[in-house]
């Protein structure tokens, strides 16, 4: 029997499931924030934001992220330009920019310690024996430049004893290294063992040196954290989870690095996962002392490095906030 009052109900629920699914085709595309992100290299530091795509940390956090490979003297340049609104940089790429007016603020650390191997061909007895001899970098300014000159000094060298070639990224070092167009590089491990298979081998261990060195960190501009503060504390939120994640977790690491380093070999995924646990720290807060060693390393060809104060160079309001509330750790508990 046809009921009057039945057809407004049936089209109020006709509507109602219509609103619904066009409410939940619709929201993901909107509740998820857009940003650019890049790295500089494909070693195990960068692990991080790796992670934070594999794992679905970012969509966890509603985060639409693009991950862009990008070379150090083009991705600090993008940054400050706004084409990125976040680089996984090191405090000797971000620096100098900031030292020369520039606003770039690391927001936090993965990397405060030297750690990379410095390989060098068979006949290299010792560091003084460099000497006169070739050593490959990446380009000026990068780190695989810095960390040699900061090593230098210890062994009663400077950059005036040995010559910088710059060749690129670390698959060209090691063929310059082992084909005998360069004495030495230095790199992050476990991307020295490439090297070593083919009959290099490792000089000096820099991590034995404890030198402070502000490594990877997470990079934005103040320009860019003033309008978007809730971006960037769910990008710091982001990372503090992935640390966990490395620390706890390690399958769903390696995952991280199948995908980003392109191999399935598990001694090479092992030690890339190690690499990594060993040097991220469940609250990673920028070590001042740490870029306190970049600003001298930069103070004679950028004077305003003798004053300057590292404490401008951060921004941990994100992590502070964190910290201070319990999260981080209540996810160790």
């Amino acid at each position: 029997m046809y009921h009057p009052q039945s057809a407004p109900l049936k089209l109020f629920v006709l509507v109602a499931a219509f609103l619904a699914i066009l409410f939940l085709a619709w929201s993901p595309l909107t509740a998820a924030d857009k940003v650019r992100i890049s790295y500089t290299a494909p070693g195990p530091q960068h692990g991080l934001l790796w992670l934070g795509d594999t794992a679905g940390v970012f969509k966890k956090n509603n985060l639409d992220v693009e991950i862009i490979y990008m070379p150090g003297n083009i991705s600090a340049p993008s940054l400050m330009s706004g084409e990125i609104q976040f680089g996984q940089m090191t405090g000797a790429l971000m620096s100098p920019i900031r030292l020369q007016g520039g606003d770039p603020v690391m927001l936090l650390s993965v990397q405060e310690l030297l750690d990379d191997r410095l390989v060098v061909r068979p006949n290299i007895k010792s560091p003084e024996e460099l000497r006169g001899k070739r050593i490959a970098i990446s380009r000026f300014g990068a780190a695989s430049h810095m960390r040699v000159l900061n090593m230098l000094p210890r062994y009663g060298l400077s950059e005036k004893d040995v010559t910088f070639l710059q060749i690129g990224d670390t698959p060209a070092r090691i063929i310059a290294l082992t084909g005998n167009s360069v004495d030495a590089s230095s790199f992050s491990p476990p991307d020295h063992l490439a090297a070593v298979q083919a009959g290099m081998k490792i000089l000096l261990n820099m991590a034995e040196l404890n030198i402070f060195y502000q490594g990877t960190g997470l990079v934005s501009t103040q320009r860019y954290i003033v309008k978007n503060r809730d971006i960037a504390r769910r990008m710091v939120k982001s990372y503090v989870e992935a640390i966990h994640i490395v620390r706890t977790n390690p399958e769903i690491t390696k995952r991280a690095f199948v995908k980003y380093r392109k191999t399935r070999d598990e001694k090479q995924l092992e030690d890339a996962f190690q690499t990594l646990r060993d040097i991220v720290k469940p609250k990673p807060y920028p070590n001042m002392e740490s870029f306190k060693t970049i600003f001298k390393d930069v103070s004679e060809r950028i004077p305003a490095a003798k004053s300057a104060n590292p404490r401008e160079f951060v921004d941990t309001s994100f992590l502070e906030e964190l910290d201070k509330s319990g999260y981080i750790d209540g996810l160790y508990r």
